[in-house]
Parts: C-alpha cells; structure tokens; sequence
C-alpha cells in the first residue's frame, strides 16, 4: 500500500508539473486577446518592434482605422478576434490574432508567435 501511495504522489506531481510547464509555454506566446480588448489596446496606439522574419516596423493605429507609418499608409479592422491590415494599394489583407504579455504584444499566425511588438499609447513618432 506505502508503495502506490508513493507512486500516484509521484505520479500526481509529475501530472502538476507537465500542467505548470504547459500553461507557462502557451502563455509565453500571448493569451489571445478578444476583438474587443484588441481594439482598445491597439486604438490611437503606436507599436514597435520586428516580425519573424527580422524586419523592424513601426506604425501608429489611429482610432478611426488608419494607420500611418514613415513614408506609408495603410487601414486597420478588427475582424472577430484578429486584427487585419491592408497597405496602401495592395488589396491583400493581413490578419492576425493579437497576444499580450508582460513584454509587450505577439502577432499570432495559425497559433505561432510571427512577430512582437511594445504598444505607447498615442503617436509617439509624429506619423
């Protein structure tokens, strides 16, 4: 009897540890936010900061949609719970879930972290 106690203690504390391990590692890539919460966090908002692929960006997101960055413009939607872009006369449109952490914002693509960012509220650059 000592010995299955010991064994399902063991087996209990590994089963806390894999469920503390792996709330840790889905938070490290951003609790998704709502559209809702995105559009308050993001609304007369500058972000900064660099995408997976290594490119910095910088832009302001003006309450009513627009978005201005140095020497472009473009236009910002919350659609359900992702944030969409379109840049000047490319009619591709981007969208992406919205992660918050500690550090800042994740720009989330099916589920995996494409870029980070640090949000100043107002237009920090003068864009």
């Amino acid at each position: 009897m000592i010995h299955s106690v010991k064994t399902t203690r063991g087996l209990l504390a590994g089963m806390f540890a894999v469920a503390v391990l792996g709330a840790a590692g889905s938070a490290m890539a951003g609790d998704a936010l709502s559209g809702d919460k995105i559009k308050s966090v993001m609304s007369d908002a500058t972000v900064e900061g660099k995408m997976s692929d290594g490119s910095a960006y910088s832009e302001f997101y003006q309450a009513d949609g627009t978005i201005k960055g140095k020497d472009y413009k473009g236009q910002w939607t919350i659609e359900a719970d992702s944030m969409c872009f379109v840049y000047g006369t490319d009619p591709k449109k981007m969208c992406f879930q919205v992660g918050q952490n500690a550090n800042g914002i994740d720009w989330l693509k099916d589920g995996k972290v494409d870029g980070t960012g640090t949000v100043s509220k107002g237009n920090i650059n003068n864009y």
